[in-house]
């Protein structure tokens, strides 16, 4: 389901909330990256964990942004309802500087998140103590 008509009152609260830059770029993040823990915002955004979780509140209380919980992680995604809405919005500001600095910081946590779990899948990495031992 999309938004195809809204009353004002969503209206206001939608433009209040893309009036505050730390929710854009909290919005633009979870645009581009479908689903994202409050953690990795904090890191990214660096902000402190108050901050983040009350601008995540006020873009969940306006309805922009929905949570999932799964076990004691909390992952927040856009609403579809007005996924497509906030697309076409936020697409425009795409190029803007700092939302493309979010977008890089966050790959690269991400890149090195994976080459990390893969080492460990493989085997391949070992803690700087056993290469030691080994060595010695």
């Amino acid at each position: 389901m999309r938004v195809k008509h809204f009353p004002v009152a969503f209206g206001q609260q939608l433009f209040k909330a893309l009036g505050d830059e730390s929710r854009v770029r909290l919005l633009h993040l979870l645009w581009r990256n479908h689903e994202m823990v409050v953690g990795d915002l904090e890191q990214v955004l660096d902000f402190t964990q108050t901050k983040t979780s009350r601008q995540l509140a006020y873009l969940k209380n306006a309805g922009l942004v929905g949570v999932r919980r799964l076990d004691n992680w909390m992952f927040y995604f856009l609403r579809d309802e007005t996924a497509e809405l906030l697309q076409q919005l936020l697409g425009l500001m795409e190029r803007d500087p700092q939302l493309v600095r979010d977008q890089q910081v966050y790959q690269t946590l991400w890149n090195n998140r994976e080459l990390a779990a893969y080492k460990i899948q493989n085997r391949r990495w070992q803690p700087p103590e056993a290469i030691k031992n080994y060595e010695s």
